[in-house]
């Protein structure tokens, strides 16, 4: 494979492909059946959650050929001259489509300008003429330009949703991947189709067969393998500090990748703490974990421990220090520290 294959392969052509995003597919699908189209739409996302594809989507679904399809990347041509050149350019009509459509990516990176040529375009577009502008900023943008568009928001796609695109991914390619593993690539996408999927061929790529087990994907992705994690976890519990440490120097040692490392402890001790106090949602709460590790969230949560949600609060500001710190793991000893602290 090529880099970048599987995002070309498996990105959505049509809206029934599309995934987690029903609320837009819905009201696109509806106002094409009646007839409604918006003449400027914007779509609002952090990134790789599909935007200019659903765009690309959109424009096909209303009959827009391939070379009335214009694609133009705002961070590359921001200025007014590249604006004023769009201006003159909407007005011819388009070759063999019912539709010209104008999709500008990152809209946001317009200059002030910029915007406001743009401004004057959306206000009066000519009837062949769509608009559908994507930003991962929205904030930025003027609300002039946001009360011409009829705006949609992207969700971000859930952990469940990146996990089973890794599972059927992988499927697809030949490739084997446990439900621990594909949950690991769905954490590390951090919310991105893009991502998982880079995520996922770099993981097809680097496996020395077609089974992808949890430790395997771990050290390819840059996350702790499964027995250290769990010995942290159980170590913190009982306030023993010297495997605490110990431990999660050796996890350092192996370029495990420390944000990476802390928000999967995050999971771990939060699963602990909801599973002690709403022991009825155990299958929810223990849903995305493997059966080691939910033998020792059980058997934390069922003991007197240290972990619980004064632990919480005590990792989560470290956690946030950890890329402002020079040392990425010292936020997190300090922590450990301060948790088996004797009381």
């Amino acid at each position: 494979m090529s880099e970048g294959a599987l995002y070309r392969k498996y990105r959505p052509n049509t809206f029934a492909e599309v995934r987690d995003q029903d609320h837009i597919v819905t009201v696109l699908e509806g106002a094409i059946q009646k007839d409604s189209i918006p003449h400027a739409i914007l779509f609002s996302g952090t990134r790789g959650t599909g935007k200019t594809t659903l765009a690309r989507i959109f424009a096909n679904a209303v009959g827009t050929a391939e070379h009335d399809l214009y694609e133009i990347d705002a961070a590359s041509n921001r200025g007014i001259d590249d604006i004023r050149e769009l201006k003159e350019a909407v007005h011819t009509l388009p070759y063999q489509s019912k539709y010209k459509v104008y999709i500008i990516d990152e809209v946001h990176m317009l200059t002030k300008e910029a915007f406001n040529a743009l401004l004057k375009t959306l206000e009066e577009p000519p009837a062949h003429v769509l608009f559908i502008l994507a930003t991962t900023e929205e904030e930025k943008l003027l609300d002039t330009i946001l009360s011409r568009c009829q705006v949609f928001r992207f969700n971000s796609p859930s952990r469940a949703v990146l996990q089973q695109l890794a599972i059927d991914v992988s499927k697809k390619e030949g490739f084997s991947m446990s439900p621990e593993a594909a949950d690991l690539v769905a954490l590390a996408a951090d919310g991105s189709f893009r991502d998982a999927l880079g995520i996922i061929q770099k993981v097809i790529l680097a496996s020395g067969d077609a089974i992808g087990d949890a430790d395997e994907v771990a050290t390819i992705i840059g996350a702790p393998k499964t027995q250290s994690l769990l010995a942290i976890v159980k170590a913190l519990h009982t306030k023993d500090r010297k495997t605490a440490l110990t431990t999660l120097a050796d996890t350092t040692a192996e370029s495990v990748d420390m944000k990476l490392f802390a928000r999967l402890l995050l999971e771990h001790v939060r699963a602990i703490m909801l599973l002690r106090n709403v022991p009825s949602r155990k299958e929810v709460v223990l849903a995305a974990f493997g059966t080691e590790a939910k033998s020792v969230i059980e058997e934390c949560a069922n003991a007197a421990g240290a972990l619980n949600s004064h632990t919480l609060l005590k990792l989560l500001p470290a956690v946030d220090q950890i890329s402002r710190s020079p040392i990425p793991s010292l936020p997190l000893e300090i922590a450990f520290i301060d948790i088996t602290e004797e009381t």
